[in-house]
C-alpha cells in the first residue's frame, strides 16, 4: 500500500518502521510544518496528529477518497461529522482509541467485569491512566473508552477527573510520567477486599501495529469501522 502519514511524531515514525517491514511504501509525511499536500498519492491514510487538525485530516481524506484510519484524540467533538462525511462520500473511516491488540481485548475484559460487579454496590469503582508528558489530552481516550464501557454496563453515568462524593461518576486520575507509552487500571475497592484489572503497554509497537493492521483491513472497504471489526471481537 501507499500509505500516508498524517502526524510524524512518535508513533508516526513508529508506524513507518512497521508499515515498511510490512512491505508498504510511505508516500507522504505530513506534519506541523507541512503547509500543503497531495492525499490522493496515496492508497491509503493514517491519522495520528494533533486534536486540533485531526478532523480536517479526515475530512480531506474522505473528501478525495481516500480511506482513513485515525488514532488520534481529543477530537471526538466532531467524531458524528466524521461518520456523516464518510457515509455522504461513500469512504472507508476507522477510529480508535487505542488499536493495541492487547488493549482491544482489555476493553472486552473491563466490559465484562462491569456487569459481574453491577449489583455490587459495597464496591468503588475507579480508574487511573498514566501517559508520557507530551500527551495533549487528559483523560486519554482509552480511558474514556473504559469509562464508556462501564457506564454501559452499570448504574455509573458519567466520568470525572476530580474525585466526588457524587456515586454515579467514575473518578479517573491522569498523571504524565516521562517516556511511558500509555498504562491503564481499573479499581472495584470495598471493605474487605480489591478487584484490579491493568494493562500496560512497554513500547508503542503494539499501538502502530495495530494501525497498520487496520490500514491494511480497510482498503477497499467502505463505511465506518471499529477495531472490533478489524479483529472479530
Amino acid at each position: 500500500m501507499k500509505i500516508a502519514l498524517l502526524g510524524y511524531g512518535r508513533m508516526g515514525k513508529t508506524i513507518e518502521q512497521i508499515a515498511l517491514q510490512r512491505g508498504h511504501t510511505i508516500v507522504l509525511k505530513v506534519d506541523e510544518n507541512t503547509e500543503s499536500y497531495d492525499i490522493n498519492k496515496a492508497d491509503i491514510a493514517i491519522d495520528f496528529s494533533i486534536p486540533v487538525v485531526a478532523f480536517n485530516n479526515i475530512s480531506n481524506c474522505l473528501n478525495n477518497n481516500v480511506p482513513v484510519v485515525s488514532g488520534t484524540t481529543g477530537w471526538l467533538n466532531k467524531f458524528n461529522n466524521a461518520k456523516e462525511l464518510c457515509q455522504q462520500k461513500n469512504g472507508g473511516f476507522i477510529y480508535a482509541s487505542n488499536f493495541s491488540l492487547g488493549v482491544n481485548i482489555f476493553f472486552e475484559l473491563n466490559e465484562y467485569l462491569a456487569k459481574m460487579m453491577r449489583n455490587l454496590k459495597q464496591y468503588q469503582i475507579s480508574m487511573e491512566e498514566i501517559h508520557h508528558t507530551k500527551k495533549l489530552d487528559a483523560p486519554s481516550g482509552t480511558a474514556i473508552t473504559l469509562a464508556e464501557g462501564i457506564i454501559k454496563n452499570s448504574d455509573k453515568e458519567s466520568w470525572a477527573l476530580t474525585v466526588t462524593n457524587n456515586t454515579t461518576e467514575i473518578p479517573i486520575v491522569a498523571k504524565r510520567i516521562d517516556d511511558v507509552p500509555g498504562t491503564h487500571s481499573v479499581e472495584y475497592k470495598s471493605d474487605v477486599d480489591t478487584i484490579d484489572i491493568k494493562h500496560t503497554a512497554h513500547s508503542r509497537d503494539g499501538f502502530a501495529l495495530g494501525a497498520v493492521i487496520a490500514a491494511e483491513w480497510l482498503v477497499d472497504k467502505k463505511g465506518v469501522f471499529t477495531m472490533k471489526d478489524v479483529l472479530g471481537i
